[in-house]
């Protein structure tokens, strides 16, 4: 990041620690600083957790601002998150599918609606609390997007959907941190966020759970009761209707067979769904649509990565082929466990995040592994 005295920067401030410093280390640097906010009008009268970008979040963001003696501006996006976000994350749930909201949110709304905002009034570049990496790369003569420094905190997972024609103007100044080097400057800086504990929930979803937002929002009515169905294919009980299930789940499924089965496959078209012992959740592979490429081309030949399924699971070594420009085959080095479709798989050589997809469906196995 070098600085420029003649270059603005937008600052995207959720009122937490992260953004608060980003702000910090960027009117540091010597660039016009502006702090914005996206406002959402999402209340949760009984959640006493932090949450971005609700009431206390900008509240929290106009005060960090007020601290540094930088401008903020409130921006309201709340038909965004609601067509962009809500709908989708609604949609998905019903369908059987286990979305994830958080992605989306950084595709539509921060580095899409809320970049083009600023850019249109004037930002040479937007910054935000995100823990990656931007680095141009010489030898291919382009920006790429990569893995933060502190593996604990790196967000990367998050960040694939990122259009590769943003990337040379958006700054992530947390990438070569830590999260107590964070604290540490924001106690520098005497922001008022340098011991807010961090929000982990998504902002739409109260207390109470992803669930009831549902019943909420749809109404009970929408859940529409069907079949559990065992691995030969029998009626064994009766489920709530698919939103209420996962991937994987064991817990609350109301089924007393004697012995332990899992949620393994939902079947929006008969409104089934099937369990059964622990090899079901095993797969070989994966197709995924609507993929994004961040760093590279679309790769015409079978290509090795390291790929994850889901935020918080390890990567595997996979063979990636393109069958299009937005369909992907992945085919495991190791059988995967409770390959989610609605979830999002990341592709990686080395640090850098090639680009990642929507998991559409797990490419089953046929001799299963035994045990976890």
């Amino acid at each position: 990041m070098k600085p420029n005295k003649d270059k603005t920067v937008f600052v995207a401030m959720s009122g937490g620690v992260d953004s608060s410093v980003v702000a910090g280390l960027i009117q540091e640097a010597g660039y016009n600083t502006v702090g914005v906010t996206m406002c959402f009008n999402i209340t949760h009268p009984n959640n006493h957790k932090p949450s971005c970008c609700g009431i206390e979040g900008i509240g929290d963001a106009r005060r960090a601002a007020e601290i540094l003696g930088i401008p903020h501006y409130v921006f309201n996006f709340a038909a965004d998150i609601n067509d962009y976000i809500i709908e989708d994350f609604t949609r998905e749930y019903l369908s059987g599918r286990t979305p994830n909201p958080c992605v989306r949110c950084n595709q539509h709304l921060k580095f899409g609606t809320l970049y083009n905002k600023v850019k249109s009034l004037g930002a040479d570049y937007i910054a935000t609390g995100h823990y990656g990496k931007i680095e141009f790369n010489s030898q291919r003569g382009s920006f790429e997007l990569k893995k933060a420094a502190d593996n604990r905190k790196d967000q990367s997972y998050f960040l694939y959907s990122m259009k590769k024609e943003t990337l040379p103007s958006v700054l992530f100044p947390l990438g070569s941190l830590t999260k107590v080097q964070v604290r540490d400057l924001a106690r520098q800086y005497k922001l008022n966020t340098a011991e807010k504990p961090e929000s982990q929930d998504i902002c739409f979803v109260p207390a109470e759970g992803y669930k009831k937002f549902l019943e909420d929002r749809v109404g009970k009515a929408s859940m529409v009761p069907g079949d559990f169905v065992n691995e030969g294919g029998n009626i064994i009980g009766k489920h709530k209707g698919m939103a209420y299930y996962t991937i994987g789940q064991r817990d609350k499924l109301g089924l007393a067979l004697g012995y332990p089965v899992y949620v393994y496959r939902m079947d929006p078209q008969t409104n089934t769904v099937h369990v059964g012992n622990l090899d079901k959740l095993y797969s070989k592979g994966l197709i995924a649509a609507q993929a994004n490429w961040v760093s590279t081309a679309i790769p015409q030949e079978t290509i090795e990565v390291m790929a994850r399924i889901r935020y918080n699971s390890p990567e595997v070594k996979t063979t990636l082929t393109a069958l299009d420009e937005h369909k992907v085959r992945l085919e495991f080095a190791q059988p995967q466990k409770s390959v989610t479709p609605g979830q999002s798989v990341v592709f990686y050589q080395d640090d850098v995040v090639l680009g990642g997809a929507i998991i559409d469906e797990p490419v089953s196995m046929d001799n299963l592994p035994k045990g976890n």
